[in-house]
């Protein structure tokens, strides 16, 4: 990864989207169908897009509302549809046609009683209250949800995903559905999309019903005890008024470093890559807070969340911006030892790309550890039935029950791993970073990494759809190979790849789903020089396996 000359540093002028031009493209510009990128396509995170490339265009939004409604309604689906969007240029317009398609099918629209932004999580939490204590089927009014994100992508990108009742991110099945629909209804012309001018919606409370229930997930009375002092920067995202409704509710020592809303996200530093980002957990998007943080400010804890609030980003004075896989050890660590009334078996849920400190983790607190494909939408039934009690990806996104061991949310919840952070500090009198280095005084310390291989299209194809069988290697930088798996241990659903494990270190190579290359994901707690000779012999591998 080549890290760009001003990564980290305040955005210019030039590196600004033009907002007037985005958000004309969105209205004036008509995708082809017969163009494979114009189309509709879901990804983990729903259907991503620029207007400014023709591919996130009210033409798109039209049609997979559409779709929506009529896939909900072949599931029976006949409640309230819970809407909400963060603060990217594109999010406003795209909610507005959305909400229009709505109207016009008669579906019952719940939005924004305060005409504001609404965290992914809050959707989630909004859908899950809604359909407590009812059962499947036509006629008992489950609800589901629209969020319009991008999450954390840069400021000309729009994003519009869907949750079903069970409140998270729609499953493969869904999606696979209404992008299906839609692009027949784009190559119609958008004939038989129905759609009025007129928004009929009732009001929700999304944020009151959000932060009044906390306390029953989090310890807030704790953290307001301990008077731990916490900066929350919302990266001028959806969490921004939550931030204040929350430290006003629970009289916490909080401030809301950065409140500014801007589509262009002018005030970010630029990412790894030289673009805006809202990456909670990127140390380049992060370097303003992180700098306040080396400057003495005031706060021992500090967060980030990205645009629709679902990532969270962890500063602690004592060791900086924490990397992901780190934070997620200590609160699996944190909360199973300090939640007496989660379910005894309840499992520990991890994606297949996450760090095996968290293995380690699971294994000393005697807990099943299930290691699922990337995408949060795995943990879903596990954080409904109580099977498992955290389920947590390498990205930054991450959720739990709440503390009588019900469900929360079934969506990543980046407030709610912030606030953990606090809990932490509070109840045992050290940051989370301390606890970290607790971690790796008993268990050894991972050196992890990801980077990308180029390939062409046809090897992503068939890296894809790899066999464990494919792959002849025994050894992985001088160790016996114990696992190669390409479909996930905790549930056996495929990991669109293929991981390859020892003793001491591991790597999983996935396809891109934007680029012609593989990313590879790799762990050694044997050191940097160990990881970097995994990285290596991992290329011989794959090459191998594809027989290239």
């Amino acid at each position: 990864m080549t890290v760009h000359d001003r990564a980290g540093t305040p955005a210019r002028d030039e590196d600004l989207v033009d907002v007037p031009a985005l958000l004309a493209a969105y209205a004036d510009t008509h995708p082809d169908p017969k163009i494979d990128v114009q189309r509709v396509a879901f990804g983990t995170s729903g259907h991503r897009g620029s207007a400014l490339d023709g591919t996130f265009n009210d033409d798109h939004i039209a049609a997979t509302s559409q779709a929506i409604v009529e896939y909900r309604a072949a599931q029976g689906t006949d409640g309230p549809l819970f809407l909400g969007r963060d603060s990217h240029a594109l999010s406003e317009p795209a909610w507005r046609t959305a909400a229009e398609v709505f109207t016009a099918n008669g579906v019952t629209l719940m939005i924004d009683a305060r005409d504001g932004l609404t965290p992914t999580p809050a959707v989630s939490h909004a859908i899950l209250a809604a359909n407590a204590g009812r059962a499947g089927g036509p006629g008992n009014g489950l609800a589901d949800g629209v969020v319009v994100t991008p999450s954390h992508n840069p400021p000309r990108d729009g994003g519009f995903k869907y949750n079903p009742p069970d409140g998270g991110p729609a499953g493969t099945e869904a999606t696979t559905w209404i992008a299906n629909r839609a692009n027949e209804l784009l190559e119609a012309g958008l004939s038989g999309v129905q759609r009025t001018a007129r928004i009929d919606a009732q009001r929700y409370d999304y944020l009151d019903a959000y932060v009044a229930d906390l306390a029953n997930v989090l310890d807030m009375d704790a953290i307001r005890d301990a008077g731990v002092v916490i900066g929350a920067d919302p990266l001028g995202g959806a969490s921004v008024d939550y931030w204040g409704a929350i430290a006003e509710r629970y009289g916490l020592d909080l401030t809301v470093v950065n409140p500014a809303v801007d589509p262009a996200f002018g005030f970010m530093t630029l990412d790894w890559d030289g673009k805006i980002r809202m990456d909670c957990s990127s140390p380049y998007a992060m370097a303003s807070l992180v700098s306040r943080m080396e400057q003495d400010a005031p706060f021992r804890i500090a967060t980030g969340n990205d645009a629709d609030a679902d990532r969270h980003g962890i500063v602690t004075a004592d060791g900086g911006l924490m990397n992901p896989n780190h934070y997620l050890s200590v609160a699996i660590g944190y909360l199973y030892r300090n939640r007496p009334d989660w379910p005894a078996a309840a499992a520990v849920g991890k994606t297949a790309v996450s760090s095996s400190m968290i293995d380690r983790v699971a294994a000393d607190l005697g807990r099943t550890l299930l290691e699922v494909p990337v995408g949060f939408k795995w943990f879903v039934p596990g954080l409904r039935s109580g099977e498992i009690a955290f389920g947590g990806e390498e990205s930054a996104g991450a959720s739990f029950l709440r503390r009588d061991g019900s469900p929360w949310s079934t969506d990543k919840d980046g407030l709610l791993l912030a606030l953990l952070a606090a809990e932490i500090t509070a109840v045992t009198g050290k940051t989370p970073s301390e606890h970290y280095g607790e971690l790796t005084a008993r268990f050894g310390t991972p050196a992890y990494a990801r980077t990308d291989v180029a390939c062409t299209r046809e090897q992503k194809s068939a890296l894809g759809k790899l066999d464990a069988g494919d792959v002849t290697a025994t050894e992985l930088a001088g160790d016996p190979i114990t696992a190669k798996l390409t479909r996930a241990p905790g549930n056996d659903a495929p990991i669109g790849g293929l991981k390859v494990v020892t003793d001491t270190g591991w790597f999983a190579a996935r396809p891109s789903g934007t680029e012609d290359v593989y990313k590879v994901y790799a762990e050694s707690f044997r050191g940097p020089e160990h990881l970097a000779r995994i990285q290596a012999e991992a290329r011989d591998v794959v090459a191998g396996a594809l027989g290239s």
